[in-house]
């Protein structure tokens, strides 16, 4: 290991910059065919090839989106693109490169140690520096100011560069920088960052100081029309090399992918409780549902991680029961799914209608809306009751509801009693047999209750919540 800068010049190393690095990484990455950004699913046609297109134009880039769309992680991916270490000269507190110094201290280092000077070696975790832009951050945060502590401590007066404490962003010298949410920082905040996107310098209370900064500047921001947030200034926005915009997953298979990489889902309860297919799509679904629905505030957003957390919460849901009812394994039941309403009800924004009727009842309604959404890709699709019900295909499971005076799926019962429950119901083996005989053996008990919740969504039966449990009765 390079211990010193003469060890460093006879190696041959050659400084670049922070830009042409990631650029350079990136080719290797194009021409190899692969790529950084694989955790990041369903932007492969749009989001990536502008990401792409930005890094190798050397621009400071802006990340343009609603809340849980992956900004962050975006940037935070990039330092894949980094060379694994870069020399920096020891002791410097913006990571000085010994080949082409800036700060005071590594340029007078140098020049009194010459090529013995010391170097240290900088991986590149540590190369990523992350702040949240809030109205609370200062200049002196960002850029630097004087220390007075420090001015005292050398015995220096305030005119003495020495003196200066630097901020955030030249302590991330030759690093990704990433501010999010921009719009939260003050106009007179975004003001200071004009130099050092343009010219590359700073200015600190007036000294006379030029520090040819080395950064990648990575912005992220929601649109500047939501709710009373702040905007990014012209000026700066104009300084900023590339604008990306980015968006939800553009359909359920994307979706699924996100949730399942991402939930927190460990073996133990993976191994216990099994999940149907339909019950995963059920669940995307709602997240689909609340992007278009009239109680939901579709300038917020509704972020991904509302799938996230409500996968988790299905899941742990249905082992609690597993555990009361001492099951070593169990399956997802579409009644589980009132499971997840605590997930939903903490991450959308309702409108003022939305308020009026409540979290929890847009959140059933979410969960109805999805069951509709999916029942024409099942069975036949349903109209209102009508006279003609009898010539309905689901005549025959409607009159033996009634006939048996209702059905009751109590929440905790367990899987023996579940399925004795549904199983009394034989047209619905009959209308599985004739419109789904292709589905899954094991996830038909959850296809079955799917049929009931759905006859009840479209009004061919009455659905009664009950202190613990569902009752399926006649619709009144």
């Amino acid at each position: 290991m390079i211990t010193n800068l003469g060890e460093l010049k006879a190696s041959g190393y050659q400084s670049i910059s922070i830009k042409d690095e990631l650029r350079q990484n990136l080719l290797k990455h194009l021409e190899a065919g692969t790529t950084v950004f694989g955790e990041v699913h369903g932007f492969e046609d749009s989001v990536l090839p502008e990401l792409e297109r930005a890094i190798l134009s050397r621009h400071s880039i802006n990340l343009l989106g609603l809340r849980g769309q992956a900004k962050t992680r975006l940037a935070r991916l990039m330092v894949e693109l980094l060379d694994e270490y870069i020399p920096y000269v020891s002791g410097s507190e913006i990571n000085d490169d010994p080949l082409a110094p800036i700060s005071r201290f590594a340029i007078d280092l140098i020049a009194e140690k010459g090529d013995q000077t010391q170097v240290s070696w900088l991986h590149r975790s540590q190369r990523y520096s992350e702040k949240l832009a809030t109205p609370d951050v200062t200049v002196a945060d960002l850029i630097g100011d004087i220390d007075p502590i420090k001015a005292a401590n050398l015995k220096l007066s305030y005119a003495d560069d020495r003196v200066i404490h630097f901020g955030m962003i030249p302590r991330a010298n030759r690093c990704i920088f990433v501010l999010n949410e921009i719009p939260d920082l003050q106009a007179r905040n975004q003001v200071a960052l004009f130099n050092i996107l343009q010219e590359g310098d700073i200015q600190i209370r007036g000294f006379k100081i030029r520090l040819p900064l080395d950064l990648q500047f990575v912005f992220t921001a929601n649109p500047e029309d939501y709710t009373n947030r702040g905007s990014i200034v012209t000026p700066l926005k104009d300084r900023i090399g590339s604008q990306i915009l980015t968006h939800y997953p553009a359909n359920i298979a994307v979706a699924r992918k996100i949730s399942a990489q991402e939930a927190r889902i460990n073996e133990a309860q993976a191994s216990r409780v099994y999940v149907p297919d339909l019950a995963y799509n059920l669940l995307e679904q709602i997240i689909f549902e609340a992007r278009d629905s009239e109680y939901i505030d579709q300038k917020s957003g509704v972020s991904a991680r509302m799938s996230i957390s409500m996968l988790e919460s299905l899941v742990s849901t249905a082992e609690r029961r597993a555990l009361i009812n001492k099951e070593k394994t169990t399956t997802v039941r579409l009644a589980d799914f009132m499971g997840v309403i605590p997930a939903i009800t903490g991450k959308v924004e309702l409108v003022f209608e939305g308020e009026q009727e409540g979290a929890a009842f847009v959140a059933e309604q979410l969960i109805g809306a999805a069951i509709k959404t999916f029942w024409p890709n099942l069975f036949p699709k349903i109209g209102k009751l009508n006279k003609k019900a009898d010539l309905s295909p689901f005549a025959g499971t409607i009159e033996a509801i009634y006939s048996q005076g209702g059905v009751i799926l109590y929440d905790e019962c367990d899987q023996k009693e579940y399925a004795s429950c549904l199983n009394k119901i034989k047209p619905l083996e009959d209308l599985m047999r004739q419109y789904q005989p292709k589905f899954e053996p094991k996830d038909q008990l959850f296809l079955k209750e799917f049929m009931l919740w759905a006859l009840a969504e479209q009004e061919q039966l009455g659905k009664e919540r009950l202190k613990n449990g569902f009752q399926f009765n006649e619709f009144i």
